[in-house]
């Protein structure tokens, strides 16, 4: 396992993993966004921390798989 990891990285540094490394970028970056807007929304309300925290990942857990659906790797 940690072969295949160290193998992946590899390539991902050398820039022969992705097809489209700027669409991984901008999806990546829309579900960071997404995802700290939402920390932030819900940081503001009088709750203990990690419930924002949870739910924010929540969110961000979920919403990654339907921004990468068209990814394509190499």
């Amino acid at each position: 396992m940690i072969e295949l990891g160290w193998f992946s990285a590899k390539l991902f540094f050398r820039g022969k993993l992705l097809r489209e490394p700027m669409y991984f970028v901008q999806q990546t970056g829309i579900g960071i966004s997404v995802g700290l807007l939402s920390l932030l929304a819900l940081a503001q309300a009088e709750i203990p921390l990690c419930i924002p925290i949870t739910l924010s990942s929540l969110i961000t857990g979920a919403l990654m798989p339907f921004l990468l659906k068209d990814f394509k790797m190499k």
